[in-house]
């Protein structure tokens, strides 16, 4: 029996009310700036819209959506966030992992907890939130956290070696239940994965994990592009890492356009088999179809 996931992130939700002039101190007065002179023109609701109602279609049995549905993190966004999530569908049936906008200030903090603990509980009681796992039929679903408040201009994100301890152990949990381990966060977690400020700053370290304790699927986003990496396994077999363009970009290349990605899992006598394609913006620049499938 097969299993069908589907992946988006970078939904940057919109429009955004009119802050008061005491919340944009700080990294929020560049981040506002930046809404109102790009951002806003880029992202587009009736957009990702569509995309949501694709997915409902393509009626995957879970989705995962990897951060970023704040802009600069202030309290009004989550709200609009929780809208969304329950639109995306329900937290039995939907992941959710932070990414650095969500993250964006330290005041951001408790507002993002409030607004997706539902879509981040684990099955079993853990130490701290991240990472998480839940398991459904033979896949595991493993949530971390690499949204971080950071300096002006820095996009970065980190796990820290607390919660890279305990996804080992959940890895190796996983594994001795046979289980397909799909790992989920916002940045790109290897590291020539994004640019100078706004890569994982643990990168490293995380590679290093995944070769001691093995995966079979890793998805992120952060860069509003499909891509697809490889690290090395436990299992000497190459672990996919596959990041997905922003869910609700109207412009930009086929690459960069609105789309999410489908994963086909399943376990065979050979393994794990894993088949993906790629839905987003057709080239109208109005309807939602299929892009094409993605070189794993």
């Amino acid at each position: 029996m097969s299993f069908l996931l589907a992946h988006l992130s970078d939904l940057h939700l919109g429009p955004l009310a009119r802050p008061r002039a005491r919340d944009l101190a700080g990294k929020r007065l560049t981040g506002w700036i930046n809404w109102e002179r790009s951002r806003a023109h880029v992202h587009n609701m009736d957009v990702l819209d569509a995309l949501i109602a694709d997915i409902h279609a393509q009626k995957p049995d879970h989705v995962a959506v990897t951060g970023d549905l704040a802009n600069i993190g202030l309290p009004d966004e989550f709200a609009l966030a929780r809208t969304v999530m329950e639109k995306i569908g329900s937290p039995e049936n939907v992941s959710f992992t932070p990414g650095n906008h969500d993250a964006y200030t330290p005041s951001s903090l408790p507002h993002l907890a409030r607004a997706f603990t539902p879509w981040t509980t684990s099955d079993a009681p853990t130490r701290a939130p991240y990472p998480y796992m839940r398991v459904r039929e033979n896949v595991a679903l493993i949530g971390l956290s690499s949204g971080v408040p950071t300096a002006p201009f820095m996009a970065s994100g980190r796990l820290g070696p607390a919660q890279r301890d305990a996804l080992g152990r959940l890895l190796d949990e996983a594994g001795a239940r046979k289980l397909i381990r799909v790992v989920m966060l916002h940045h790109p977690p290897h590291r020539l994965g994004a640019s100078m400020g706004r890569g994982l700053t643990d990168a490293r370290a995380f590679e290093t994990l995944i070769a001691r304790h093995g995966a079979e699927l890793i998805v992120h986003g952060h860069n509003h592009r499909l891509a697809v990496a490889h690290l090395r396994s436990a299992d000497r077999k190459p672990t996919p890492v596959v990041g997905v363009a922003s869910a609700s970009a109207a412009g930009g290349s086929r690459t960069h356009r609105a789309g999410y990605n489908l994963f086909r899992i399943e376990r065979t006598n050979e393994g794990v088999s894993i088949a993906a394609t790629t839905r987003g913006l057709m080239d109208d620049r109005r309807t939602i179809g299929d892009l094409g499938p993605i070189a794993l």
